[in-house]
């Protein structure tokens, strides 16, 4: 039986996914749990190390090195131990994979979209291959989690901080404020008016002018002398 349902690699300091497996499960607890996960790894960084968030039927387990973490979703019968040994063997397939340069520089979401291979092939592993098995890998695990057991979140914690989600925050948007143009009084009409005739008067004493010298174009000259 499936006790691993969902696994991402993500990017510590903003929570970027990078690869995810492929989601088979769509009931609306397990999307809920999606959620619950997205908006957790926006916060990976308040977190280092391993960590635990558990519900009635779903759980969530983290477990970072570095500016790489591993999550994932598994059913609540599935051993905290099993679920961080399959973490810390993702991570290290995943940065043996790629370099720290190439990690940093990753500027869309999934950008490694391939490794989805790898991670499906390590869930499998997990979920059909009998723990004895991995019993060296398992028994290793467990001794480092009674050394440093591993941060237990609650659902709060895994809610939506304060609306932020996708590294964005909600907008208040107000009402642009409602300017209304006063009348134009009478007065502003009259000066508007003697304006325009001023401006008409000017223009046909400049067309005069110009008629007026093309006529005479010896007047012209007559005007210079008389004022030089």
């Amino acid at each position: 039986m499936s006790m691993i349902f969902f696994a991402c690699v993500v990017r510590v300091r903003d929570g970027l996914p990078l690869s995810a497996s492929t989601d088979f499960y769509h009931t609306q607890d397990f999307l809920e749990w999606r959620r619950r996960l997205k908006s957790l790894a926006l916060r990976l960084a308040q977190y280092p190390g391993r960590g635990s968030a558990e519900g009635r039927d779903f759980s969530i387990h983290f477990s970072s090195f570095g500016d790489v973490a591993c999550m994932a979703i598994c059913s609540c019968q599935c051993p905290a131990t099993m679920a961080f040994c399959f973490l810390e063997t993702l991570w290290w397939e995943f940065t043996a994979s790629y370099d720290t340069t190439c990690i940093g520089l990753a500027s869309r979401p999934y950008a490694f979209l391939e490794f989805d291979n790898i991670i499906q092939k390590v869930k499998w592993h997990f979920n059909y291959v009998s723990s004895s098995q991995m019993e060296s890998s398992l028994e290793k695990i467990q001794e480092e989690l009674k050394l440093q057991p591993p941060v237990v979140l609650t659902l709060e914690d895994t809610d939506v901080a304060n609306g932020v989600m996708n590294g964005h925050t909600p907008m208040h948007l107000e009402p642009a404020p409602n300017f209304r143009m006063e009348p134009v009084t009478a007065l502003g009409i009259l000066s508007l008016i003697l304006n325009i005739m001023c401006a008409a008067l000017n223009l046909i004493r400049g067309v005069h002018l110009a008629e007026h010298s093309l006529q005479n174009p010896g007047s012209w000259f007559c005007w210079l002398d008389q004022t030089s």
